[in-house]
């Protein structure tokens, strides 16, 4: 039996300097991941009849995008499917932007979120209940191709981009002081990427497979600088309340599966090469 799930359609990604600043609008749509093989199956499953709201950022390639045909697709989107074919439940993606994504976890208009979260001690300390991680990510800093700056040391007085509550934001914030630069802040990441194609910023600091990413199939005038990167942190899937415990149990035991079985570096292949 098939069971409906969700896929998100998420907005296009827009590299406009009109959207600076501007909080990522919501998006909502419905996927479908291959259920149990048998209703027997389903029937003996964890949290069957129950159809899971997981949300998700909507322009955070590889991880999660929406590509030429429109349908949003990535890395998180597929280990998501995966997982709930493998441990056959009911789920929504919705593809809200990340502040929103938490925001409606923490009010309970959605179960879980995955896009891109690290996992950090600060985050576990103020609520955040993560899975295994799923990915290991550095953050690093990117300037445009044609800059000049090559290191931390070029930055002394000059303004960088980073999006707001995220890893590379926090890596910034702990570089600030010590090499003298200053720091705006911005909702999404392809506002980000434009202030430094525009020259309003010097540079930005992104998780590093998903800048690379971004200036390969996007076509970016950017470059990621080397010896820029932190020792990075593994990213995973992320709940708020207890209520979702089984949900995060079920995600936890469906990674294992698929990465026993080959899904998992099959999905990586796709997006990464």
């Amino acid at each position: 039996m098939k069971k409906l799930l969700a896929f998100g359609m998420a907005a296009a990604m827009a590299l406009s300097l009109a959207a600076c600043g501007g909080t990522s609008g919501a998006s909502t749509a419905s996927s479908a991941a291959e259920g149990a093989s048998s209703e027997a199956a389903s029937a003996e499953t964890a949290g069957s009849g129950k159809t899971w709201v997981i949300a998700t950022d909507t322009a955070f390639m590889p991880f999660e995008y929406t590509d030429a045909s429109g349908n949003f697709v990535g890395i998180d989107v597929d280990i998501v499917a995966a997982i709930a074919e493998d441990q056959g439940f009911d789920y929504e993606m919705k593809s809200l932007g990340w502040d929103a994504s938490i925001a409606a976890c923490q009010s309970g208009q959605a179960d879980a979120m995955i896009a891109g979260a690290s996992i950090t001690d600060e985050r576990k300390e103020s609520g955040w209940l993560f899975s295994d991680g799923y990915y290991t990510a550095t953050q690093t800093m990117t300037v445009a191709e044609n800059s000049d700056i090559t290191g931390f040391e070029d930055l002394a007085g000059q303004t960088v981009a980073v999006k707001t509550a995220t890893q590379g934001a926090a890596y910034a914030e702990s570089l600030k002081d010590q090499y003298g630069f200053n720091i705006t802040y911005f909702e999404d990441s392809p506002t980000m990427y434009q202030t430094v194609l525009g020259g309003q910023c010097v540079a930005c600091f992104e998780d590093t497979p998903i800048m690379q990413a971004n200036i390969k199939n996007s076509g970016l005038a950017l470059k990621v600088l080397e010896d820029t990167a932190n020792e990075g942190s593994d990213y995973g899937f992320a709940i708020f309340s207890e209520s979702s415990q089984e949900l995060l149990d079920m995600f936890n035991a469906g990674l294992a599966n698929i990465k026993a079985n080959g899904t998992y570096d099959e999905i990586l292949a796709k997006y990464l090469g």
